[in-house]
C-alpha cells in the first residue's frame, strides 16, 4: 500500500520511535519535582524545548508544548485576542485558513468580536496589499497560514508580517504544514505547529509567543508550560516530537528537491493523461510534496475508494467525501472545481516506483468512475434547432448536476441557455468551473423555489 496522505498525518519517523521508547523509560516522572527522577524528566523536557525552539526560530522560553496543533491555535488566538482587548476586537484571517483558525474566528465572532476574511486568488494565495488593507485601528490579531494544507500554496508571510508590524498588529502563523521543511520567514509574533505533520507522534503541538506580545492565557490558571497549556506534559511524546523535527529538518533540503521532482511529474502527467482535469494551487510557490487536482464528472468518494482498492491512500476536499455535502472551504474560496478532488501528499521516503504506478492506475480509475455515472465522453455537436432548456437536478449530488448539464448542452443552439436547478452546494463551484473548462458562458445564479437556478449560455 502506498501512503500518499502525509498532509493529514505523516508516518512516525524512525527517530521519533526511538526517542519515544527511550523517553518512556527515562521521562515518566514529574518534571516539576526536585528529586532525581523529576530532575531527569526536566532535563529531557528542557532539551526538547531547546531543539524545537531552534527549529522554530525562537527562544526556548517563548515556546510551550500543547496537547495538539489545534489546541495551540485555539490557545494562541484566544490568548492574543484577550491580551489586546483594549485595542479592539477585530480579527483578520485569510479565507483558506485551517479549520482550527476559522473555528476560533467563529467563536470570537459569536462572543461579540468582528472578523474579516481576506480572499485569495485562484491559486490560493492572498495578496499582501489586500491583507494590509484589511487591518484596522481596532485590529487585535491577524492570522495567516504559512502554506495551505489542501493545495500546498505557500503564503507571503514575510510581506504580510511586515504590513502587520507597520500597523502594530501581531501576526499568528499556522505553520503546521511547513515547519518540517524549514523555519517560517518574516517578523511574525505567534506561531503554531503540530508534531504529527512532520513525523512526530500525535498529541503534541507547539505554541510560540514572542517576547513583548501581549498575551493573556484563557481558562483556569495552571502552572504548567508558563500557564499557557494546562495539564501534565506528555513528556515521551514531546521528546519524540522534538527529536523527529530535528531529524526531518536535517533531511529537508535533499528530500524537498527529490519530492518536488516527483510532484512535478504528477502535475504534468495527470494533465496529459486524464481528460477534463484541473490541477489546482500555485504551480511555483508551493510545498514540495503536495499536489491537488480535480476531475470533472467524478464522484470524489467513489474515486478515493477505487484508488484505495488499487493500493493508494489519498485524500480529498470534494463535497462528495464530506458528511456535510459541502465542498472544501479552501476550494470554494479559490473558486476552482471541487468534483473528484484528489490530494496527493508524499511522505518522506516516498518511492518513485509507487508514484509511477499511481500515474498508471489513475486514468483508468477516473474513466471507470465516469462510465459508472454516465458522463459524456465528447464535446456537444451543433444543434439543429430547439431553444432554452431547464434541467431539474434537485436532490442529486455531485457530480450528477454537472453531468446532466453536459448531456443536454448540445440540445440547444449556440446562444440559447440551459438552466440547472440544484440544491447541492457544490454546484455553485462546479457549474462555473465546467463552463470555463468547456468554453461555455456562465450567466449566473438566482434563487429558485428550492435551491438555486444556474444559467449557462452555449457559446461553443
Amino acid at each position: 500500500m502506498a501512503y500518499f496522505d502525509s498532509a493529514s498525518s505523516a508516518p512516525l519517523h524512525p527517530v521519533a520511535r526511538q526517542a519515544l521508547l527511550a523517553a518512556l523509560d527515562e521521562g515518566w516522572a514529574d518534571p516539576a519535582r526536585l528529586y532525581r527522577e523529576g530532575r531527569r524528566a526536566r532535563m529531557l523536557l528542557d532539551a526538547a524545548r531547546e531543539a524545537a525552539a531552534e527549529a522554530a526560530g525562537c527562544r526556548p522560553d517563548e515556546l510551550v508544548f500543547t496537547p495538539s496543533g489545534t489546541r495551540a491555535v485555539h490557545s494562541g488566538v484566544a490568548g492574543a485576542l484577550a491580551g489586546r482587548r483594549r485595542v479592539g476586537r477585530h480579527l483578520v484571517v485569510s479565507a483558506v485558513e485551517h479549520s482550527s483558525v476559522l473555528h476560533s474566528a467563529a467563536a470570537h465572532e459569536a462572543d461579540g468580536g468582528t472578523v474579516t476574511e481576506v480572499p485569495v486568488g485562484r491559486g490560493g494565495r492572498v495578496e499582501p496589499a489586500a491583507y494590509a488593507a484589511a487591518l484596522r485601528a481596532d485590529t487585535a490579531l491577524a492570522c495567516l497560514q504559512s502554506a495551505n494544507h489542501e493545495v500546498g500554496t505557500e503564503q507571503p508571510v514575510a510581506e504580510v508580517a511586515e504590513a502587520c508590524r507597520a500597523a502594530g498588529v501581531p501576526l499568528l502563523v499556522d505553520a503546521a504544514q511547513s515547519l518540517g521543511w524549514g523555519p517560517v520567514a518574516g517578523d511574525w509574533s505567534l506561531l503554531t505547529a503540530s508534531a504529527h505533520k512532520w513525523g512526530g507522534p500525535a498529541g503534541v503541538g507547539l505554541l510560540v509567543v514572542r517576547k513583548g506580545v501581549r498575551f493573556a492565557a484563557q481558562g483556569p490558571a495552571d502552572e504548567r508550560e508558563s500557564g499557557r497549556a494546562a495539564g501534565f506534559e506528555n513528556l515521551p511524546a514531546i521528546v519524540a516530537a522534538a527529536a523527529s523535527l530535528r531529524a526531518v529538518r536535517a533531511e529537508a533540503d535533499a528530500e524537498a528537491a527529490r519530492l518536488r521532482e516527483l510532484v512535478e511529474r504528477i502535475r504534468a502527467r495527470v494533465a496529459e493523461s486524464v481528460p477534463d482535469v484541473e490541477v489546482v494551487g500555485d504551480p511555483v510557490r508551493r510545498l514540495p510534496h503536495l499536489v491537488t487536482f480535480s476531475c470533472l464528472y467524478v464522484d470524489g468518494e467513489t474515486l478515493l475508494h477505487e484508488l484505495d482498492r488499487a493500493g493508494f491512500s489519498v485524500s480529498s476536499g470534494s463535497s462528495c467525501t464530506s458528511s456535510t455535502l459541502t465542498p472544501s472551504h479552501v476550494l470554494r474560496a479559490m473558486g476552482v472545481l471541487s468534483e473528484g478532488n484528489v490530494r496527493v501528499s508524499l511522505p518522506f521516503g516516498a518511492q518513485e516506483a509507487d508514484v509511477e504506478r499511481f500515474l498508471e492506475v489513475l486514468p483508468g480509475a477516473v474513466a471507470g468512475v465516469r462510465e459508472r455515472f454516465g458522463a459524456p465522453a465528447s464535446s456537444p455537436a451543433p444543434a439543429a434547432g430547439g431553444g432554452d432548456l431547464v434541467v431539474d437536478a434537485l436532490g442529486k449530488r455531485c457530480p450528477i448536476p454537472v453531468i446532466e448539464l453536459a448531456k443536454v448542452i448540445g440540445d440547444v443552439p449556440v446562444g440559447a441557455t440551459v438552466t440547472v436547478l440544484s440544491d447541492d452546494e457544490a454546484a455553485r463551484l462546479d457549474i462555473p468551473a465546467w463552463c470555463e473548462m468547456r468554453g461555455q458562458e456562465y450567466v449566473g445564479e438566482r434563487p429558485a423555489e428550492r435551491g438555486s437556478a444556474y444559467e449557462v449560455r452555449r457559446t461553443a
